[in-house]
């Protein structure tokens, strides 16, 4: 195999990877990307539980337990075009409901990776209070 082939081969590979990384719902973002996505206008959406939300959130964020984002999705149909960055604790139960939404036709439904853990790391602002 030549140099050129070889590139070549790389190339559809990457390529292929990454529209098959779009169909496996694997879409994130870093806290950075999360953060400008919210200054634009994105639904942030907290999958954590009510007593962990109210010990620390992201100002601006919604509360959506994941154990409610299946049967709370009507109220999201709104959003289903537009981004959506979901984070938890770590981001590990926001990849879960990345991929819930993404199935449920979510376009733009991203997963903050390293969730609030890597948000107060980052020193982004944090408040207390339960949800509204």
């Amino acid at each position: 195999m030549t140099n050129k082939q070889w590139l070549r081969s790389a190339l559809v590979c990457v390529a292929l990877s990454a529209s098959l990384g779009a169909w496996a719902g694997v879409a994130s973002v870093d806290v950075n990307q999360g953060a400008t996505l919210q200054s634009q206008g994105a639904l942030v959406i907290d999958v954590r539980e009510p007593n962990e939300y109210a010990e620390s959130h992201a100002p601006g964020t919604t509360l959506i337990p994941l154990g409610q984002l299946e049967s709370r999705l009507p109220e999201l149909r709104a959003h289903q075009n537009q981004p959506v960055v979901l984070f938890c604790r770590s981001g590990q139960r926001s990849a879960r409901a990345q991929e819930i939404l993404a199935k449920a036709g979510f376009t733009k439904a991203v997963n903050m990776d390293g969730g609030l853990i890597a948000w107060s790391k980052a020193g982004l602002p944090v408040v207390a209070g339960a949800a509204k």
